[in-house]
């Protein structure tokens, strides 16, 4: 991983903070427009590998692992026994025996201590992949990928496909948006290849096509704050609530079929560029707090942020929103608030 850093140095990028990188001539590039490559290094991978590995991860979180075929690549949580996240990811059959937990790096650590205590009980073995790399592409050419010798990308979101030890994701985006998975030590000639034809971006980047695409990936600062109707999870088809017990289960069940979600993740704009604290709380026009700050990012070229909010459902829709003094205009989401069962996404009764 370290000649993998080095290398993006050489490039001209730098490390703004300990997940996020910046790149000369691209102070937050534009998701509407061009050809990007975006180094992820505030994502990780989290293995689980061996004979028992399906039927591990199987109680332990909400997706159904017999879903994750090598070609869906479903969302999951993994949750407390009172239903709160720890944790949030995408699982990936590598290998018959082999998958992979893509999460936010700060979580790799504390997730795997969470599921080192019951794994034990099985022929099963946790490590954190810190020898891979993981690199976006954004509004890159269809015709053009087999030029650099990878995987054919996925036509759905949430699929993979993989060759010659890359994996390769789509992800939602409003453009073309998929990730490539390979060791770092070879990186850097993919990159190579790709970066004829594209630039290299900053982070920021990937972090709001995630805002735009409603997508709210857990950090250390949420982990055991959240149901996971809360950012809606089951709407992204990331709960399975046909599958047997997992830990959190029951929570998690009632909450939906008793209605009892009270909060909610929306997408915002927030004016100003000096971006809010996770958790810094919204209030409404009467002084009132109705949610708090998931995550934000500067804008395309304005004074504002991009932000993903959790808000009392309750709140009037027509009301004012603030964070400080400032004002907070709710956007709408790109998908239905509603239940998606996964289930569906499988057998091709609903896009994913």
């Amino acid at each position: 991983m370290d000649d993998w850093l080095a290398y993006l140095t050489a490039q001209g990028g730098r490390q703004s903070n300990e997940h996020d990188w910046v790149f000369p001539n691209n102070d937050h590039g534009s998701a509407s427009a061009g050809t990007h490559l975006v180094p992820l290094t505030h994502l990780s991978v989290l293995e689980c590998d061996g004979p028992d590995a399906a039927r591990f991860l199987q109680g332990q979180t909400s997706a159904n692992v017999d879903h994750a075929d090598g070609d869906f690549a479903p969302l999951t949580a993994f949750c407390t026994p009172k239903g709160r996240m720890i944790a949030n990811a995408e699982v990936l059959k590598v290998s018959a025996e082999r998958y992979w937990l893509l999460l936010h790096t700060s979580l790799a650590a504390s997730l795997a201590t969470h599921l080192g205590k019951y794994a034990p009980f099985y022929k099963v073995k946790l490590s954190h992949r810190q020898d891979l790399a993981l690199i976006g592409m954004i509004g890159y050419p269809e015709s053009e990928k087999s030029v650099a010798g990878l995987p054919d990308l996925p036509r759905l979101d949430w699929h993979m496909t993989q060759q010659d030890g890359i994996v390769a994701l789509r992800q939602p985006a409003g453009r073309s948006r998929a990730m490539l998975i390979l060791p770092a030590a070879e990186a850097a000639a993919p990159w190579e290849s790709l970066s004829r034809s594209a630039s290299a971006a900053n982070t920021i980047l990937w972090r709001r096509a995630d805002i735009d695409a409603g997508v709210a990936w857990l950090t250390a600062d949420h982990s055991d704050a959240f149901l996971p109707q809360m950012i809606n999870w089951e709407a992204l088809g990331g709960i399975s609530f046909r599958k047997g017990c997992y830990t959190g289960q029951e929570v998690v069940a009632r909450a939906h079929f008793r209605g009892q979600v009270k909060r909610r993740l929306r997408i915002a704009s927030l004016e100003g560029s000096s971006l809010p604290a996770i958790g810094e709380e919204i209030r409404n026009g009467e002084a009132k707090r109705v949610g708090e700050i998931f995550q934000a990012v500067n804008d395309d070229d304005s004074d504002s942020c991009a932000v993903l909010a959790v808000l009392n459902t309750s709140q009037d829709e027509e009301s004012p929103l603030f964070v400080g003094e400032r004002h907070l205009v709710l956007r709408e989401l790109p998908y239905p608030l509603e239940r998606l069962d996964p289930e569906s996404v499988v057998d091709g009764t609903a896009t994913a």
